[in-house]
């Protein structure tokens, strides 16, 4: 439910409303602006006249998706996230880069070099990684993290990881920036409940096998427990196709895009699987509307101790920076000109 207020409420007056809100026995959740949605119990019964009542409220009307913080109902224009001076969504590509998995001091400090060379905004690096074989490597841990830190910071990157579950958030977050869901724990719902009480933006990766609903209640999880920070990724999904590692769902860029004011990235190494595809695959989606792509790159890409298959050299990831811009500018280009 959303309630919109008059706009000539002071701020205190606006808390005021919300303490009330809360003594009711409602969860208020304010957006930017004089509009706040209402975060129900379960089986609360809600008589909407009853909140127009409220002195302040002018206008109360229901969120018919399920999924209501999320939704374009509650929040028409597209949200922007800010961390350290850069943007995501907004219109500026933001383009993450690194190793699946952080494997020395030199290996994630020539990613950070790379990456930034190439217009780079931010460094990505696994410390802790869910594997399908417990044979694999599975990571440096917190050891991960410093070297992650400290090549951010060598190279001004913003950082991005990998938790998996709720004891490693308060540890992560006092070394990286962003902190990412990956897809198998897309609905761990007691780690998405953690994230919710932090203030690090929140990569959240679609699961393999979930829908476009499925994804946003996910995300629902972390904006109703308190965090309004949160980054969509689409990763590709399984489907009967056995070729590539998965099926790289572009719609779901169209699709996220009508359904949500969240910003969105396209990650084209995990939704193919395979080197070469990878170059194409992040032209499309640049050209379908992602707000960014995350990719894996690695010094030396046949020697990656994870994802090998899908991980590409320097050089492709700069060709990549390259031809992406060219097809963002060109895009904005033709719109400019047909308004004109």
């Amino acid at each position: 439910m959303i309630l919109d207020l008059d706009p000539n409420l002071s701020d205190a007056q606006v808390e005021e409303l919300c303490e009330r809100l809360k003594r009711m026995k409602f969860t208020p959740v304010r957006q930017s602006g004089n509009r706040v949605a209402l975060v129900q119990g379960v089986g609360k019964q809600v008589r909407k006249e009853a909140f127009l009542e409220l002195s302040g409220v002018r206008k109360v009307s229901n969120l018919e998706q399920k999924f209501k913080l999320a939704s374009r109902e509650f929040h028409p224009q597209p949200t922007v996230i800010e961390c350290k001076g850069k943007k995501i969504g907004g219109g500026q590509l933001f383009a993450i880069a690194g190793p699946c998995s952080i494997e020395s001091k030199e290996q994630i400090f020539d990613c950070a070099k790379a990456a930034a060379a190439s217009g780079a905004f931010a460094l990505r690096g696994g410390a802790f990684k869910p594997r399908t074989s417990p044979y694999e490597f599975q990571g440096m841990g917190e050891e991960g993290l410093k070297l992650l830190r400290d090549a951010g910071e060598a190279y001004q990157l913003i950082t991005v990881s990998e938790v998996m579950e709720p004891a490693q958030v308060g540890l992560a977050a006092g070394y990286v920036d962003i902190l990412q869901v990956g897809s198998r724990n897309m609905q761990n719902f007691s780690l998405l409940k953690e994230l919710g009480k932090v203030k690090n933006p929140i990569l959240l990766k679609r699961g393999f096998s979930a829908t476009y609903q499925d994804l946003l209640m996910a995300a629902e999880y972390i904006l109703a427990h308190g965090n309004p920070n949160v980054i969509l990724c689409e990763r590709g999904i399984r489907t009967f196709e056995t070729y590539t590692r998965n099926t790289l769902d572009l719609n779901a860029v169209c699709a996220l895009r009508e359904l949500t004011h969240l910003p969105i990235v396209v990650d084209p190494s995990h939704g193919t699987g395979i080197r070469s595809f990878v170059e194409p695959m992040s032209l499309a989606a640049v050209a379908a509307g992602a707000d960014g792509l995350i990719i894996e790159i690695h010094p030396n890409p046949d020697r990656s101790l994870s994802d090998a298959q899908q991980t590409i050299s320097f050089e492709a990831f700069a060709k990549i920076m390259h031809m992406a811009g060219l097809i963002r500018n060109a895009l904005k280009n033709a719109c400019e000109s047909m308004i004109n």
